[in-house]
């Protein structure tokens, strides 16, 4: 069993597929299972945690903030280093509990109300179709790096109100923060060469981005001082909104910074490096994701192709099938039960999404990639008080880019093997080779 338990942990297992045959034997065995927490590399041992694998179980820990907290550990696996990297990383939105995540949530929710989107839409649909467009006629692409890598970008540069030509170092940042466990992405895919038509923010935050120690590694991405480059990015924006505003939600947070004070610049920080990171890497995966669904499914490929009305329908089950992000933990504020399961007071609680979104008693036949699914309470995008506020913003992406692959590049199949990335936490895919019919 310890083997076992020790292969979900391993980040190496990933880059063949997420466990799902191992999650759900555990699932029904026990929703709520105790796991080792084994050194991985530079991650050092840790105290082990329980590990929350059935759909309702999920739910209960993610809307019971007041039991399992987001704030007392933050939400990854492993502990944060020192006690300040801990205190800093508290303050993102991410990793914290109600109230106060609720006021810094309420600053942001008008970026993404689906009034706020649906003026987007326009635009997101241009952007996939250029995007397309551009390697239609080659009748081949790496569909991971080619097109899914950018339209991400793209959208989130136009809602940040970061300047277009400096979206490159959202990608640097995000490989080297998502894929610390991989030695491709750890020290980043990002080609200096970009910063020639940066503008001077970006190429000044290259100068500061690190480079790997002796040993090959590169500083802890998970700290503030393992990425230099993206708080001097965010900062030196900062201070161009304040006197070049817009509508964007970075003009927004530096007008409540400045009038009311009601962002800390702890706070401001780390809400860049959440847009940065977590706002790209989720879609930037699925998409390649959804990709792969269709086309390890040709039937359902094909009726996708007949029967476009099911594209919206497509998209829940690609998000269902392959879920972006496997987990994310809480922290126990008190002595507590679940699933028949004693939990103590500080105990690590990490909900498992990859199994919630497999569980049979919610999904029929959960292992099969069904368009046509109606009941289709997926947890991808949480649930409870962190409900993802981009989840509308990331359907209508997925949408577009679908249609867009639809519309020009017809069936599409393999050309290669799909690159997954080596991550315990994202379920990522660094190349995904296809090809289609060209029209002669």
């Amino acid at each position: 069993m310890t083997a076992a338990l020790d292969t979900i942990i391993d980040p190496d297992t990933y880059t063949r597929g997420v466990p799902h045959d191992l999650l759900t034997a555990l699932r029904r065995d026990s929703p709520v299972i105790r796991m080792p927490e084994p050194a991985v590399e530079h991650w050092p041992e840790g105290p082990g945690f329980w590990a929350v694998l059935r759909h309702a179980d999920v739910k209960q820990v993610l809307r019971t903030p007041a039991v399992f907290s987001s704030q007392l550990g933050a939400t990854q696996i492993r502990d944060p280093a020192t006690p300040e990297a801990l205190t800093y990383v508290r303050r993102m939105m991410l990793n914290l509990d109600p109230p106060e995540h609720s006021r810094i949530r309420g600053l942001l929710t008008k970026a993404f109300t689906p009034r706020a989107i649906a003026r987007l839409e326009n635009k997101i649909e241009r952007w996939a179709h250029e995007l397309v467009a551009a390697v239609a006629p080659r009748g081949e692409c790496d569909f991971a790096k080619d097109v899914a890598a950018d339209l991400p970008l793209l959208t989130l540069a136009e809602i940040f109100g970061v300047p277009p030509q400096d979206r490159w170092l959202m990608f640097d940042w995000s490989n080297r923060v998502i894929g610390y466990q991989d030695a491709e992405y750890s020290t980043s895919a990002a080609s200096d060469e970009r910063a020639e038509g940066a503008t001077d923010m970006a190429r000044a935050a290259l100068d500061l981005r690190p480079v790997p120690g002796p040993d090959g590694r590169m500083p802890d991405p998970r700290t503030r001082d393992g990425m230099p480059d993206l708080y001097a990015y965010a900062n030196a924006l900062g201070d161009y909104k304040r006197t070049n505003p817009g509508d964007d939600v970075m003009s927004n947070l530096m007008r409540h910074r400045d009038s009311t004070g009601a962002v800390t610049l702890a706070e401001f920080e780390n809400l860049f490096w959440l847009f940065s990171v977590a706002g790209n890497e989720t879609l930037r995966n699925g998409l390649p994701g959804g990709m792969l669904a269709l086309l390890s499914t040709v039937d359902q490929y094909r009726l996708l192709l007949r029967e476009r009305d099911l594209l919206p329908g497509a998209v829940e089950e690609m998000l269902r099938w392959w879920t972006p992000v496997m987990h994310f933990r809480r922290t126990a504020t008190q002595d507590t039960r679940l699933s028949d399961v004693d939990i103590k007071a500080g105990d690590k609680v990490v909900v498992w999404f990859s199994s919630a979104n497999r569980d049979e008693s919610v999904f029929a036949e959960p292992e099969a990639f069904d368009i046509t699914r109606t009941a289709n309470d997926h947890l991808t995008f949480g649930h409870g008080p962190h409900f993802c506020l981009g989840a509308h913003l990331a359907k209508v992406q997925m949408r577009a880019m679908f249609a867009a692959v639809l519309d020009q590049l017809g069936q599409v199949e393999l050309a290669g093997e799909p690159v997954r990335l080596r991550s315990n936490f994202q379920n990522g895919i660094k190349s995904l080779p296809i090809r289609w019919r060209t029209t002669k």
